[in-house]
């Protein structure tokens, strides 16, 4: 398998591309595999929060160029969308990145919720030098992270940024040294995952879909999903835990 899923308990998935020969490129077989991962993931209870990674020295140097080289319009357009199963991924996810995360790997970073980097980690998207443009959300999740003039000298130069840059432009989380990558990012999932599911699934849902509304629209959707909290087990346990200075017990109802 050139791709990994470890489900590690405590409500934890981790999921690592395997393609070490290949700097972790993403031919069709990583993607569809990825895609069948995060369906599974997303379909049970077990998993609260999941960890996307690579290797320690790189997290996924973009497309197989060379599985894309000859392909026509019309038969990029029949691959399907794998994408879709990470895009729509109700939980909490983290990608923990170290070395190269390029094109469709710093996409795919993209499509975490919180990035962990190590200090040698490097992001980019370079497809304009080879002729064609970010396909898998760059030019738009990048956009919407930093704005349009940091984003445009990305994409434009396809330059990468060290993981420094990327902290400071606000698309990087946290920067910790290259061996506490993993780790790092499986200690937040931990945390996370202690925590009410049913909350963590609205704050990102919430989050995601409000970003593209009008200001008043995303505040009543956030309304409303603050008042539904409120029909949740794990919101009467939480805030009968607090009142009598205990830990609290959250159950995912």
């Amino acid at each position: 398998m050139e791709t990994i899923l470890e489900r590690r308990g405590d409500g934890i998935a981790l999921v690592r591309i395997n393609r070490p020969e290949a700097r972790n490129a993403l031919n069709p077989a990583v993607r569809e595999q990825l895609a069948a991962h995060f369906h599974d993931l997303a379909a049970g209870e077990e998993v609260r929060c999941a960890v996307i990674a690579g290797s320690d020295k790189v997290f996924a140097a973009g497309a197989d160029i060379k599985a894309m080289a000859e392909a026509s319009p019309s038969e990029m357009m029949r691959r399907p969308d794998v994408w879709v199963a990470i895009r729509a991924f109700p939980k909490p996810l983290i990608a923990a990145v170290n070395g190269w995360a390029l094109g469709g790997g710093c996409e795919l970073a993209l499509h975490a919720d919180i990035i962990v980097a190590g200090e040698s980690a490097r992001f980019g998207q370079p497809e304009i030098k080879v002729g064609i443009m970010p396909g898998a959300g760059g030019t738009q999740r990048l956009t919407r992270a930093i704005g349009k003039y940091k984003a445009m000298k990305i994409l434009l130069t396809g330059e990468p940024v060290t993981a420094r840059e990327a902290e400071a432009l606000g698309f990087v989380t946290e920067v910790v040294p290259d061996a506490e990558v993993l780790d790092r990012a499986l200690a937040l999932a931990k945390s996370i995952a202690a925590l009410p599911p049913v909350a963590a699934r609205k704050i990102k849902e919430v989050v995601l879909h409000g970003a593209d509304m009008p200001l008043e629209a995303a505040l009543l959707l956030e309304r409303q999903a603050f008042q539904l909290m409120f029909d949740t087990a794990d919101q009467k346990e939480g805030m009968a835990a607090f009142i009598e200075k205990r830990a609290p017990q959250f159950r995912g109802r």
